[in-house]
C-alpha cells in the first residue's frame, strides 16, 4: 500500500462516521471508559477492534510479540495498572492465536540476538509444560498447543499482580484467555478458572494480604 493512502483512507474514515453522527469525534474527544483490556499479539493479521467487532473507545489495547506479560516489562505492567486501577475494566483480555511466528521462532534451537531474552518467556512455558508437548509427535499440534499454554501462563501472569488481585475482590473482575484461529477468523475460549488458579498461587502470590482463601 501507498502510505499517501492511509490518509486518503484517513480522510474517507472520517467522513463516513461524521455522515453518521456528526459530534462523533467531539465526544470521543471527552474520554474513554473501556470495560476490557486486550493484550494481544502485534502480528499484523491479528487486529484486536475488528475481530472483536467493537469500536473506539470501547477496548484498551495493548501488543507485542507473542502476546506477553513479563512482569519486568515496564510497558505491560503500566497498561495494567492504567487499565485496572484507573479505567477500572472488568475484564482482561489474553489473546494469542495459531501459528504465531513469536512461538514459532521460540521453538527452534537458534540464537536469535536481542529477541533470546524476550523469547524465553515462551520457552521456560515449554519448560514448564515439556511432559505435555513432548508427547505429542504432530509438530503443528505442539506448535499450537504451546500457544494455547502460553496464553493460559500469561494470564497466570496477569493474576499475579497486587492490582488484579484488588480489583477481583473490589468489583469481581475476570480474566479471560482467548485464542485467534487465523484459519477460520473465530475465537476460540479456553476458559480460565480465576477462583482456581488464584487458589493455586495464593501461598507465594497473595500481595492483598487476604486472610480467608476460603472467602473466595
Amino acid at each position: 500500500m501507498n502510505i499517501q493512502d492511509i490518509f486518503k483512507n484517513n480522510q474517507n474514515w472520517v467522513a463516513e462516521k461524521l455522515a453518521d453522527d456528526k459530534d462523533y469525534f467531539e465526544n470521543l474527544s471527552k474520554g474513554q471508559t473501556p470495560s476490557m483490556l486486550y493484550i494481544g499479539c502485534s502480528d499484523s493479521r491479528v487486529t484486536a477492534e475488528e475481530m472483536m467487532g467493537v469500536h473506539p473507545g470501547e477496548v484498551f489495547v495493548h501488543r507485542n510479540i507473542a502476546n506477553l506479560v513479563n512482569n519486568v516489562d515496564l510497558n505491560v505492567m503500566s497498561v495494567i495498572n492504567y487499565g485496572v486501577r484507573h479505567l477500572k475494566v472488568k475484564h482482561v483480555i489474553v489473546c494469542g492465536h495459531y501459528y504465531c511466528g513469536g512461538v514459532k521462532a521460540a521453538m527452534q534451537a537458534s540464537d536469535l540476538g536481542i529477541l533470546n531474552p524476550w523469547l524465553r518467556g515462551i520457552r521456560d512455558v515449554y519448560r514448564l509444560h515439556k511432559n505435555e508437548l513432548n508427547c505429542i509427535t504432530d509438530e503443528d499440534e505442539r506448535y499450537n498447543r504451546l500457544i494455547e499454554l502460553n496464553v493460559q501462563e500469561q494470564c497466570i501472569n496477569i493474576i499475579k499482580t497486587a492490582a488484579v488481585q484488588q480489583a477481583y475482590y473490589e468489583w469481581g473482575l475476570a480474566v479471560h484467555g482467548w485464542i485467534f484461529d487465523i484459519k477460520t477468523g473465530k475465537l476460540k475460549d479456553l476458559n480460565i478458572n480465576f477462583d482456581k488458579v488464584l487458589r493455586n498461587i495464593m501461598e507465594i502470590y497473595d500481595l492483598n494480604q487476604k486472610p480467608s482463601i476460603e472467602k473466595i
